[in-house]
């Protein structure tokens, strides 16, 4: 595959309420630090940012909490990209924090929401937010979180909103609040096929399935780790790609509603994960990456 020649477009396109998106995007994480936890290098992440959108990619997922100790992902953006292109959708989250010395803080309070939505906007240097994802910690019930967040739509903080790392019982509850237009939740090929069936139910309902961790896994901030599966690397060598590769491509297959967001702060990486998305998998292909999806916890 010729990596050099392929945009973010190759993937195809989905639209979260009035905001259409190309399903190949980027994880914002990877550039405040290497995979050892030094800061990472300004100048590169800045690049990587605006490689991307050169690339084609128009959804950029972010959040205030992801910093390091010289690197903030937010500015980061603003620097890379403000003014920004019209077509441009930044997602972030709220409902989690850190302190200064990157310390987790207890899950906001829906009356502290809008203090975290006015940290984002300042550090983005917007106006509004595009689209912003309620992170549920341990919450039974989103729904005094989530319609917080409806009130600062209703204000025209946000354009569009959604929820993060839940379960499928709080997509109603979200839903009878507000319109949500996105789940993103931990899922890839081999990890948690147990959400298959709601990936498929937020497609029924014209709900877009975000998948984070779709490629790091079990590793989760550390990143990927261990050894590839053997059926995975078969799949990538007969097609002459990298198993990530195939593990995007996989990830894309999952549904025409699943958008993609891997991280990395590496601009030969970058171009690679754009590439993915004109990767085709054979119905063989997906035979043999279903048996190593059932075996995933």
């Amino acid at each position: 595959m010729d990596t050099g020649t392929v945009t973010a477009d190759a993937a195809g396109t989905w639209t979260l309420g009035d905001l259409t998106v190309n399903r190949m995007g980027l994880g914002a994480m990877r550039l405040t630090k290497t995979a050892d936890g030094r800061p990472s290098d300004r100048g590169r992440a800045v690049g990587v940012l605006r490689r991307a959108v050169e690339l084609g990619v128009n959804h950029i997922d972010t959040a205030s909490f992801y910093f390091s100790a010289l690197r903030s992902a937010n500015e980061l953006i603003n620097t890379a990209l403000a003014p920004y292109p019209e077509d441009l959708v930044i997602a972030t989250k709220v409902g989690p924090g850190k302190d200064a010395s990157g310390e987790w803080l207890p899950l906001a309070r829906p009356e502290q929401l809008r203090g975290q939505v006015e940290e984002n906007l300042r550090q983005l240097g917007r106006d509004h937010l595009d689209l912003v994802y309620l992170r549920q910690d341990g919450l039974e019930s989103v729904a005094e979180h989530f319609g917080a967040l409806a009130e600062l739509r209703e204000a025209g903080l946000i354009r569009q909103l959604g929820i993060s790392n839940v379960r499928p019982h709080h997509l109603p509850q979200a839903q009878a609040v507000a319109p949500v237009v996105s789940v993103q939740n931990a899922y890839g090929l081999g990890y948690r096929p147990r959400h298959d069936q709601f990936l498929r139910d937020c497609a029924a309902q014209g709900v877009a399935y975000v998948p984070f961790f779709s490629l790091a896994t079990t590793g989760r901030e550390a990143g990927a780790s261990g050894v590839e599966d053997a059926e995975v690397r078969a799949v990538a060598a007969a097609h002459g790609v990298s198993p990530v590769q195939v593990r995007l491509a996989w990830t894309l297959g999952r549904g025409p509603n699943v958008l993609a967001i891997p991280g990395t702060g590496d601009p030969d990486h970058l171009v690679a994960n754009v590439a993915a998305g004109a990767l085709r998998l054979t119905d063989g292909d997906l035979t043999r990456l279903e048996a190593v999806h059932r075996r995933g916890e």
